[in-house]
């Protein structure tokens, strides 16, 4: 289909037609898939600031994309660019060690509670097959439970039970060309169901139970808080059953915390990913845990990448946590998150509309899930100026102050009074 097929008029013309030139060179016109689900079709932007970007015809607009997670900085964060600006004369990319490597993974480190140590990847999906090879090498065992809703990449072994899934433990594949073989090591449980989890690790051993990996906030398409019990459970439930917890925090890391789900909610794993907001809008992701476990690497199983280690990112990683480590950030970051969920729930006060916005940390959620009322929402917000996720998530940063707060109220009023 033609994307005019589908539009009759659309607020940024320049960005329809980059749209319509890229389908010709690049495979569904967008560099990621689901960008192509944007409504009323993707936008292409010229240039960002802090909280702010312009798209190709000029206009302005409050970012909550925030490039799907990273920006926790906003953009363009003078820190990250002075340190980024810095190494780039000297190095970039020298495939040896260099100080930046030891220098970023100290910073981490100490944001996380619990991380011992670390092994550099570049993106969320690299950083949990390094995580899953680890525990597999470290227990001995094969199979991995993972969680209706989750996701955790786009790898063939993992990419399962994300928006369906048929009743049972069996995982169901979300994608044409998807080796259903790779599936057969998952076993698939409901999110927060304390009891489900306590009967399965229970029997860890005789099932073969390598690790459990969980997204701490269930936050692929909606945005569900876990149960203190849970999480608690997973962790009782691993411990003295030889089977490891890993927390994948590529999204919630340095998000719902500086410390991420160890910290806000006080369960310790024994390994993390993290990606996204690590590095301030550079790309670069981690994989945290037990010494013993990481440093499986020096004793047999392959850990690998030519870009693993990059300086370049690794001097946006080191300055992104030196700013999130600032006193006071994440006090400042939470309180605008709640005053933009404060403004949007007025917005739909006022105009009587149907919507129950809910927020954790710095990420809300819509809480839409009928597709064409969600898509009809994002397109009156895109005229309105504000931009948020087809999923109907947003990103709050650091850059968002009270005039972008304010903008965005307003532009949720203007919206829902058409929507």
């Amino acid at each position: 289909m033609n994307p005019t097929d589908q539009l009759v008029a659309t607020p940024a013309p320049a960005s329809l037609a980059a749209w319509e030139r890229c389908r010709r060179s690049v495979g569904g016109g967008v560099s990621s898939g689901q960008r192509a689900t944007a409504a009323p079709h993707p936008l292409f932007v010229d240039r960002a600031a802090g909280a702010l970007v312009w798209d190709l015809d000029g206009r302005e607009h409050v970012d909550y994309v925030g490039a799907w997670g990273p920006m926790v900085l906003g953009h363009s964060h003078p820190v990250v660019l002075e340190a980024v600006a810095a190494v780039l004369p000297r190095l970039q990319m020298p495939g040896m060690g260099h100080r930046g490597e030891y220098e970023a993974a100290e910073a981490v480190l100490a944001a996380v509670p619990g991380a011992e140590r670390l092994l550099w990847s570049n993106s969320g999906t690299e950083a949990v097959q390094v995580a899953l090879r680890l525990a597999r090498a470290f227990t001995g065992r094969n199979k991995v439970v993972k969680f209706v809703g989750a996701y955790h990449g786009w790898h063939d072994s993992v990419y399962a039970s994300v928006t369906r899934h048929e009743p049972g433990e069996r995982a169901t594949a979300q994608t044409r060309g998807q080796n259903p073989h790779a599936l057969e090591d998952l076993v698939v449980l409901p999110f927060n169901d304390v009891e489900r989890v306590r009967a399965v690790l229970a029997e860890a051993a005789e099932r073969d139970i390598a690790a459990v990996i969980v997204d701490p906030v269930l936050s692929s398409g909606g945005l569900v808080a876990p149960d203190p019990e849970f999480l608690r459970a997973l962790r009782e439930g691993c411990d003295g059953r030889g089977t490891l917890l890993v927390l994948d925090e590529v999204i919630t890391g340095f998000r719902v915390a500086r410390g991420g789900a160890a910290e806000r909610w006080g369960v310790t794993p024994d390994l993390w990913t993290c990606g996204k907001a690590i590095a301030g809008g550079f790309a670069h992701s981690a994989v945290l845990g037990r010494a013993d476990v990481i440093d499986q690497v020096s004793d047999g199983v392959t850990h690998s990448g030519t870009y693993n280690g990059n300086p370049v990112a690794l001097a946006a990683v080191e300055a992104t946590m030196r700013v999130l480590a600032e006193p006071g950030t994440y006090e400042r970051l939470e309180e605008t998150s709640e005053q933009v969920l404060a403004g949007i729930r007025r917005a739909a006060a006022a105009t009587g509309a149907d919507l129950r916005p809910y927020r954790v940390g710095s990420i809300l959620s819509l809480g839409l899930t009928d597709r064409p009322a969600l898509a009809r929402l994002q397109s009156l917000l895109l005229e309105e100026g504000v931009l948020l996720l087809p999923t109907g998530k947003m990103f709050v940063s650091t850059a968002h102050d009270r005039a972008a707060v304010q903008r965005t109220e307003t532009a949720f009023a203007r919206a829902l009074g058409r929507w």
